[in-house]
């Protein structure tokens, strides 16, 4: 019999469940879960080919001294190839890796690595481009990127419940990281990750939200290399708003209306 999710919004229930109750001794329907997500991972599964080319950019540039003709001056240039790939024990919080294990975030385009980095107007940005050293299997969580949220009254078929699940987690990867979000949020992703990494994957890929390319977090931080580093300013920033519920009206008291 083919792995089926529960429900449509399994998704949801697992998420509250590692953020808010038991997040490394799991409830029952958590395992359940997560075998379902092994299971229809097989469906998009995807290979990333030895020699392909990536980005990953980082706030921040670095000054040298430099000599010319006998003349010594300060050169503004990208940050240090030690600064654009994560330390090996002190890597933060992210979407896909816990406090301390490293995972080399990259991008498939440089403008959506400058993004996701979500710098401001005058600062400084560093973008090295990557090549990968050998074949990498990857978990595509975009698929269901342009189907958005569905909301069933009733639990639909199973391959309607396979979509609704998976095209909450590519959500949930996309979600730009905030600054002020406390570990809780990160549990979910985390978890998933780790469950992609046991079953022999090497990184996961998604939409991003804040570029129009896609999102690559490769488990070995040595998968890949880096290449060259160019250093870019950022000149404006666009913003694009969309009303994400309905408005309330103030009710205004009447002229007549007493104390």
């Amino acid at each position: 019999m083919l792995a089926q999710f529960e429900s449509w919004d399994g998704y949801r229930k697992f998420a509250l469940s590692v953020q808010r109750k038991a997040r490394h001794v799991f409830e029952d329907h958590v395992y359940k879960f997560l075998e379902t997500v092994i299971a229809t991972s097989e469906k998009r599964k995807r290979e990333l080919p030895i020699d392909r080319f990536l980005w990953r950019a980082q706030q921040g540039d670095h000054w040298e001294e430099v000599s010319v003709e006998g003349e010594t001056f300060p050169d503004q240039q990208p940050l240090p190839p030690n600064r654009m790939k994560p330390l090996p024990h002190s890597a933060r919080e992210g979407r896909v890796n816990p406090k301390g294990i490293p995972c080399l975030y990259l991008a498939t385009d440089k403008d959506t690595a400058m993004a996701e980095i979500r710098p401001w107007i005058g600062s400084y940005i560093s973008v090295g481009q990557f090549k990968t050293l050998r074949n990498l299997n990857l978990v595509d969580c975009s698929v269901e990127h342009a189907r958005g949220f569905t909301f069933y009254r009733t639990e639909p078929d199973p391959a309607k419940r396979e979509e609704a699940v998976w095209a909450e987690i590519d959500s949930s990867f996309s979600e730009p990281i905030n600054s002020d979000e406390s570990n809780a949020e990160y549990a979910p992703t985390q978890i998933l990750a780790e469950a992609f990494r046991k079953n022999s994957y090497d990184g996961v890929m998604y939409k991003s939200h804040l570029g129009k390319g896609f999102n690559v977090a490769i488990f070995d931080i040595n998968a890949a290399e880096l290449v060259n580093c160019c250093l870019f300013r950022a000149e404006s920033l666009e913003f694009k708003f969309e009303q994400a519920g309905n408005p309330y009206i103030m009710d205004r008291p009447s002229r007549n209306q007493g104390d």
